[in-house]
């Protein structure tokens, strides 16, 4: 509200005195901020003469404006020259009137936290600040990089330019850069110079896959109340290093309290003590990663009477804690060890001929294992009933001629060598212990054909119960059929089949022996053969299906919705693998889980039409490897 000019003035600071005397007036610091700062032109306009105001009439305020310019006498013109100069001497005792900043911040404090955010975030993208307009930072426009400033357009690249710095001839690029301030262009050399790399990438940010579309995976397994002794043994594993207050734990629980120390490899040599007794006959540690040499001398000496030593991951087992076993376990007969890297050739011997007693010899990934040892094995054990060289890099067809110099064995496993062994090799070693064979492993052995099936396993095989066949290149679907659907009968050569097949009579006398054909099968392994299909599983079922406990068939993508509803036959299963067989779905399932009582796991990786409704919530079934949402 403004207020009329009167000569009445009432008392004025020295200040005020002072300016007035001087003739600083509004008009005059307006005139001055006007001459000093012309590139204001979005500002308010300072106080000083107007000829109009909107609507074109005259502002009667400013016909006395030479008199109030002459004579700031009035409080409203005395205010506005405190304010040009910065002090207000006269409006002491008034309240002071709320600055439009103090607003904006008022305001913004009420802002909701949305908004400030939102506000923060544009803030920090064009980088704003309040500040003086002579600091305020000026990026480098994008056209700068495009063009020279002047509003043309690039030069073509492979083209001549002058760099505007340094004034060298330099060849034109993608990567060019236009001088700031322009004209011209810039040379690699001097852009960097300038503090900007022409040739750095924008990082794209990555994009964060969507909920949605992550891979869900569900797994059904039975929950119960766990029993006091597992309670007792998660608590014993979880106070392990506690072992001398544990006082006699007994040997019935031992074996779990091992299983239970090696999820999360918490067997060190001090707890190891737990385990230690004079009397053990058997040891198994499933996870001696943490045992030194030292440590697994020290087993061996704690444990003199010990007759079974599994250990697992026993990869600091060194030649000369081989050594302290030979003389430390005089009663040892069957050793399993995994992972035995650093044992030398000369060890094994050594140690083989310290052990006549052995029966059974499983390792598996000991690379220093060669043909030597072999020989010494087949020399020195000669009750050796078990053999195990698994990952045995060195295992080709020179291990033929000592193997069968072994005594017939029960259990024979050679699979996933490097070279591997021959067709001719396998039929001599079957020929020699297949006989005897309860288990037996060839798996990834590329020469392992239909023929070692047919002329080996079917014509001497008798008591055969495991029998894993996985990774076999060479075995096809029509031959491993046929191999399972005459198992059962004599086995004939095949000058016989040609008489049988033209109607001539075959004399099955000439042999004083009768006729023995091999069981059932109680364990079958045939995954990874992706050659493998539905006349395959039809003759195994129609063989085994009644006796079989476990069966895999991880990786057989052909067999077909029927040969897979066969399965109904098992009734005796327990485990079962049907991995990636994309025909499986929840419809064989209900049937397949509803005819096999026993059934306790079952695995259905890459299954995509399985989505476990109407049967996986079957009581003690665990059931691994759904994922309902992998054809949607």
């Amino acid at each position: 509200m403004s207020r009329r000019s009167n000569n009445v003035r009432g008392p004025t600071s020295a200040l005020t005195e002072f300016l007035r005397e001087s003739g600083i007036n509004p008009a005059t610091i307006a005139r001055r901020v006007a001459t000093r700062d012309p590139n204001t032109t979005d500002a308010q306009p300072p106080p000083g003469p107007s000829t109009t105001n909107q609507g074109g009439n005259i502002d009667h305020e400013q016909e006395n404006h030479d008199e109030t310019a002459a004579q700031p006498t009035s409080k409203r013109g005395r205010n506005q020259a405190a304010e040009a100069s910065g002090y207000a001497s006269d409006r002491l005792d008034e309240p002071e009137e709320e600055s439009p900043i103090k607003k904006r911040k008022s305001a913004k404090g009420k802002t909701t936290a949305a908004t400030k955010a939102k506000a923060k975030k544009k803030a920090k993208e064009d980088e704003d600040y309040e500040g003086s307009s002579e600091d305020e930072y000026k990026a480098v426009s994008k056209s700068l990089w495009s063009m020279g400033g002047n509003g043309g357009s690039k030069p073509p690249i492979g083209s001549f330019e002058k760099c505007s710095r340094c004034e060298k001839q330099f060849t034109v690029t993608k990567y060019t850069m236009a001088a700031n301030p322009p004209p011209g262009y810039l040379c690699h050399q001097c852009a960097k110079a300038s503090g900007v790399d022409p040739f750095k990438k924008t990082a794209i940010p990555r994009k964060r896959k969507a909920a949605a579309e992550k891979r869900e995976l569900i797994s059904y397994e039975e929950r119960r109340f766990p029993s006091l002794a597992s309670l007792c043994i998660e608590l014993i594993g979880k106070h392990i290093d506690d072992v001398e207050a544990l006082g006699d734990i007994g040997s019935v629980n031992m074996d779990e309290i091992s299983k239970s120390l090696a999820k999360n490899r918490g067997l060190t040599p001090r707890n190891a003590q737990l385990f230690y007794d004079v009397r053990n006959e058997k040891l198994r540690f499933y996870d001696a990663t943490n045992l030194a040499p030292l440590a697994l001398e020290t087993l061996a000496s704690l444990n003199p009477n010990l007759t079974h030593l599994h250990l697992d991951y026993c990869g600091r087992l060194t030649s000369p804690v081989l050594d302290g076993f030979s003389g430390s376990l005089p009663h040892l007969t069957h050793l399993t060890l995994l992972g035995p890297f650093l044992v030398r050739s000369e060890t094994w011997i050594k140690f083989f001929k310290t052990r006549p007693e052995l029966r059974s010899f499983r390792i598996t990934q000991s690379p220093r294992f060669d043909l030597e040892c072999t020989k010494s094995l087949a020399e020195n054990c000669t009750k050796l009933e078990e053999l195990q060289l698994k990952e045995i890099a060195q295992l080709n067809n020179a291990f033929v001629e000592p193997l069968c110099a072994l005594p017939s064995l029960t259990l024979l496993d050679l699979s996933n060598p490097d070279t591997g062994i021959e067709e001719s090799g396998w039929l001599q070693l079957l020929e020699r212990h297949g006989s005897t064979l309860a288990s037996f492993d060839p798996s990834w052995h590329e020469e392992f054909t239909d023929e070692v099936l047919h002329k080996g396993i079917r014509q001497y095989a008798r008591v055969l119960s495991e029998l894993n066949l996985e990774g076999l290149p060479s075995l096809t679907d029509k031959g491993v059929a046929k191999f399972f659907e005459n198992w059962a009968k004599p086995y004939v050569t095949a000058e016989q089949e040609e008489d049988t097949e033209s109607g001539m009579d075959v004399d099955e006398g000439g042999s004083s022996v009768p006729f023995t054909p091999n069981p059932p099968l109680h364990v079958l392994s045939l995954a990874r053969n992706h050659h493998l299909s539905s006349a395959m599983l039809t003759a195994v079922l129609t063989h085994s299906a009644p006796y079989l406990v476990s069966l895999n068939l991880n990786g057989l993508a052909s067999l077909s919705t029927e040969s897979l509803g066969q399965l109904i036959n098992a009734v005796e299963m327990r485990r079962l693998d049907v991995s990636w067989c994309r025909e499986m779905d929840d419809f064989v399932m209900k049937d397949v889980v509803a005819n096999m009582p026993k059934l306790a796991e079952v695995k259905l990786w890459g299954c995509s039409r399985v989505r476990g409704t109407g049967w996986a919530g079957k009581r003690g079934l665990k059931v691994y490897g759904i994922e309902p949402n992998a054809a949607s």
